[in-house]
């Protein structure tokens, strides 16, 4: 099982963080063991003092695939869910002036939180995560920049997509810190799909 993630994947959010808009999907892995489903309590690793959330919609694969035409690309979606990309952005950054990879800083051990998966359909998603009671991020697939077809098409020009593989596609604006204690609820639609203490 892959763990495929897009960055910069909404103008807003690539405005926060100073950076520049892609031409093209930013792609990067995470491991199977950066898992850490919905009833698991994150816990702050000592590696970095500056964990940043990041809310996503995340796709579910349904069938293998490769080089996969825009018009059924929908068709390889079973379901779809909400959660965290955990970043370690002060590693991230050190990566970053350095040109090397994110791996360390993206791919971590309990970095791809997942709520509960309900069946895809091919409509727009609206999703919000809150913390501490408060909404802090709020999205919608329609503004992404790249659509979930558009991702499952590029993907799979470089990569076999397989039954179970996971895509997160990306983040809206208000990413932030987290700290012990904080509780963080994700929303697809108003259904709530995880509650997460970190610990």
């Amino acid at each position: 099982m892959k763990i495929i993630c897009i960055g910069r994947n909404y103008t807003e959010h690539i405005k926060e963080l100073n950076n520049e808009l892609p031409e093209k999907p930013v792609i990067f892995l995470k491991p199977s063991t950066a898992i850490l489903r919905e009833g698991q309590d994150f816990y702050y690793p000592k590696f970095s003092k500056d964990i940043h959330y990041e809310c996503e919609l995340i796709l579910k694969i349904g069938k293998n695939g490769k080089y996969i035409q825009p018009k059924f690309a929908l068709d390889y979606i079973s379901e779809i869910s909400v959660g965290i990309d955990f970043t370690a952005r002060d590693l991230q950054n050190e990566l970053k002036q350095k040109g090397l990879p994110w791996e360390l800083a993206k791919g971590f051990d309990q970095s791809a939180f997942i709520g509960k998966f309900i069946p895809f359909e091919n409509k727009d998603y609206a999703f919000s995560m809150a913390k501490n009671k408060n909404i802090v991020q709020k999205g919608n697939s329609r503004q992404m920049i790249h659509s979930f077809a558009d991702i499952i098409v590029f993907v799979s020009q470089y990569f076999t997509l397989q039954t179970g593989d996971l895509i997160y596609t990306g983040t809206p604006q208000g990413v932030g810190g987290i700290a012990i204690g904080d509780i963080y609820e994700g929303f697809l639609e108003e259904e709530r799909l995880f509650t997460m203490v970190i610990k």
